[in-house]
């Protein structure tokens, strides 16, 4: 049997009919589903583009945050810190009061000696006037560093403080503290916790006798990264006076460099490069569970 042949006249003829066919079953499609939708689907003309080629691609940049253990690993280790202090220990066993295991640990008060007498000299007066009061560091001008307390040990540095200050800042008046030495300064003071939540840091200054020397205030940035580092957070910055009002530490010529060390951690900024590696923190700490 031979070939059918179909003449290009009918041919033509043919597919026109089929064109008419299929675009009339697309509009009875697109009139039913208009009827029950209510709207009409624009047509996508992207989905009819050719593809891309590897060139025209747009490039994506995956930036792998680093994980909190790998920002710590960047960070002195409390061991690094502590040899860099050269921190020179005089422990006295008359300053502990009470135990201060990690879960009380919320603050570091900043104070004055308010006299010139070097560190250990300072200690020595500590333990021999009978007040029973003392710090767990004292920094001298020089930038030298002594520990006169545990940290994990209760000590007498910051005392009664304003009423109202125990609920405000998250502490408590408890059988830790066994309070010896102390003596109620009036009403208006009558809140006693933060001794029991605290680390005190002295600084050899006396108001209004000038500025700061810089290997000072660079020994107390030093400190307070040691400390951080030791618990592995952040406790929150005051100075005495925060705690009970007028009382003179820290000075007045400090309170430039307490501001930022509320804010950073440090007594000033660098002047230059970034300043996104000092990240500000939280100023209200107190609600803060331990």
């Amino acid at each position: 049997m031979g070939a059918l042949r179909i003449h290009r006249p009918f041919a033509f003829a043919l597919a026109a009919c089929m064109s008419i066919l299929l675009v009339g079953c697309g509009e009875a499609s697109g009139s039913a589903d208009e009827a029950e939708t209510g709207f009409s689907e624009p047509v996508n003309d992207s989905a009819f583009e050719e593809p891309k080629s590897e060139e025209e691609l747009p490039i994506i940049q995956q930036i792998d945050p680093m994980s909190k253990a790998e920002e710590q690993k960047l960070q002195p280790s409390a061991e690094e810190l502590y040899a860099e202090l050269g921190i020179q220990e005089d422990i006295r066993s008359s300053f502990v009061h009470g135990e201060k295991p990690v879960e009380y640990q919320k603050y570091i008060v900043l104070h004055d000696t308010e006299g010139d007498s070097d560190a250990s000299s300072v200690i020595d007066w500590w333990d021999s006037n009978g007040n029973l009061v003392a710090a767990h560091f004292i920094v001298n001008k020089d930038g030298s560093v002594y520990q006169c307390a545990p940290m994990d040990k209760i000590v007498h540095h910051a005392g009664y403080g304003d009423i109202g200050h125990n609920e405000a800042y998250g502490v408590e008046d408890e059988s830790r503290d066994d309070m010896k030495g102390t003596t109620p300064i009036g009403s208006w003071a009558s809140d006693y916790g933060m001794n029991s939540h605290s680390i005190g840091i002295e600084m050899v200054h006396v108001g209004g006798s000038g500025s700061y020397p810089e290997a000072q205030l660079e020994a107390v940035d030093k400190l307070i990264a040691y400390i951080d580092a030791y618990y592995g957070f952040e406790s929150q910055i005051i100075d005495h006076k925060d705690w009970r009002s007028g009382n003179s530490d820290t000075s007045d010529e400090f309170e430039g460099y307490l501001d930022n060390y509320k804010a950073y951690r440090v007594h000033s900024l660098p002047e230059e490069g970034p300043t996104s590696q000092l990240r500000p923190v939280a100023c209200n700490l107190r609600e803060r569970a331990v």
